[in-house]
């Protein structure tokens, strides 16, 4: 059974970085584009960032362009997500998923698995 579990969230003031880590078990995602989503309370899922086929193309929302950095080990098999100057509007639950098969890397709807989530709140 394929899974993706989220690690890395937490407390962190405004202007802090946090990690996240997203580690795959059950398959291998290495030759698989990965991307990072998140839900703040009251609103829908949006993409974060996102890595193409080729993994070597990375893609950002242009609300943290800048400051979020995807990458990935594959000998780990874990995506990463480092956050560097962090908002309050940062705050949210954040998942990552796979996508196995074509479709828009910025949309939801592209990709199979998911990950639980892991808590990320900012504060002012």
């Amino acid at each position: 059974q394929a899974q993706l579990v989220e690690s890395g969230g937490g407390l962190v003031q405004a202007g802090g970085s946090l990690r996240l880590s997203c580690a795959a078990s059950g398959r291998a995602f290495s030759g698989y584009p990965m991307g990072w989503f998140r839900q703040a309370p009251g609103n829908e899922r949006e993409f974060v960032a996102g890595l193409g086929w080729s993994g070597d193309r990375q893609y950002y929302a242009d609300s943290v362009k800048g400051r979020f950095t995807i990458s990935r080990d594959n000998v780990k098999n874990t995506v990463y997500l480092q956050m560097n100057s962090l908002k309050p509007e940062d705050t949210a639950v954040y998942y990552c998923a796979a996508r196995i098969g074509g479709g828009n890397v910025y949309s939801q709807s592209s990709y199979t698995f998911w990950g639980q989530g892991t808590h990320v709140n900012v504060s002012s």
